[in-house]
C-alpha cells in the first residue's frame, strides 16, 4: 500500500516560513495528483493546495494564494509546500494526500502539526 510520510512542520512565528515534504513510498509517484490538506482544532479538513500528476497545474486555497507554494519533484517521490508569511490563522494539522490520476483510491499521510504563534 502506499504511504505517505509528512514533516516539516513546527512552531514558528507570525511571519517566518516553514517548509513541509511529504515522501511517498511508491515507484509510480508519477501517477498521483498531490494536494495538502489541514485542520485546526474545530474545523472541518480543508484543501490549501495542489498539483497535478504531471506539475503542470496548481490550485491554492484563496487564504493561502501569494503565501503558499506547492511543488513535487517526481524523480524524488516527494511533494512539498514552501509557506511563508505564515499567520496564526495557519496553525493546523498538515497532511499530504494522494490520489490516483486513473483509479478511485486515495491516500492519506498522517500529518504534521504547524503552529504559528509568538
Amino acid at each position: 500500500q502506499v504511504q505517505l510520510v509528512e514533516s516539516g512542520g513546527g512552531l514558528v512565528q507570525p511571519g517566518g516560513s516553514l517548509r513541509l515534504s511529504c515522501a511517498a513510498s511508491v515507484i509510480t509517484f508519477s501517477n498521483y495528483a498531490m494536494s495538502w490538506y489541514r485542520q485546526a482544532p474545530g474545523k472541518e479538513r480543508e484543501l490549501v493546495a495542489a498539483i497535478t500528476s504531471a506539475g503542470d497545474s496548481t490550485h491554492y486555497a484563496d487564504s493561502v494564494k501569494g503565501r503558499f507554494t506547492i511543488s513535487r519533484d517526481n524523480a524524488k517521490r516527494s511533494v512539498y509546500l514552501q509557506m511563508n508569511s505564515l499567520k496564526p490563522e495557519d496553525t493546523a494539522v498538515y497532511y499530504c494526500r494522494a490520489q490516483h490520476s486513473r483509479f478511485t483510491v486515495i491516500y492519506w499521510g498522517r500529518g504534521t502539526q504547524v503552529t504559528v504563534s509568538s
